[in-house]
């Protein structure tokens, strides 16, 4: 399992092995002692699968709020997808700031996406599958988001607005400078 650190640090890039034969593949997607090593909770207590008919669904940017917040531990199982996550932990020297990612079945990469960040996908293919363990349970009191197309963050989906198909929830979110302190960013000490 190869695990990377993105620019920003508590961001991780996750390539499981596969391991080939005549049958088929072998893949340990998930290692809990790997993971815990490199700060990724050993806990997860939901894992949710995703089925998103089109190209071009747009679903995010999503986060819980404490007390449920959720860390997230994302994989595409069919198709691809753009998967963003966005720092909005106050105090952090990365606040506002976003990284996508391509995740598909195909590159078998996973990202984990700490409490903190808003989270959301674009997808690229026709009949995605995204499957994605979190810390916290689905808390529906504690669910927020903030508006995907804030200029102040400068997502680049890569895919004219137009083209977007969208729940009618991720239209209305907030932009970044209206949701206040939510989260509170903890410097690591490493």
């Amino acid at each position: 399992m190869q695990i990377e650190r993105l620019k920003i640090e508590d961001l991780l890039l996750i390539v499981p092995t596969k391991r080939f034969d005549e049958r088929g593949f072998f893949s340990e997607t998930y290692r809990g002692d790997v993971l815990a090593a490199k700060g990724v909770p050993a806990e997860f207590v939901q894992e949710n699968h995703v089925y998103s008919n089109e190209r071009g669904v747009l679903r995010g940017l999503h986060f819980q709020t404490p007390p449920r917040a959720q860390g997230k531990l994302v994989r595409c199982t069919r198709g691809a997808i753009l998967d963003v996550a966005v720092d909005i932990r106050s105090g952090s020297p990365t606040y506002g700031r976003h990284v996508a990612v391509e995740l598909s079945a195909k590159n078998w990469r996973q990202l984990w996406v700490p409490p903190g960040f808003a989270h959301g996908y674009l997808t690229l293919d026709a009949h995605c599958e995204v499957i994605y363990k979190v810390t916290d349970y689905w808390a529906p009191d504690c669910e927020r988001g903030i508006a995907w197309d804030d200029p102040t963050i400068g997502i680049d989906w890569g895919v004219p607005i137009t083209d977007l198909i969208l729940a009618d929830k991720d239209r209305v979110n907030p932009p970044i400078s209206e949701i206040g302190p939510v989260f509170h960013y903890e410097r690591r000490n490493s």
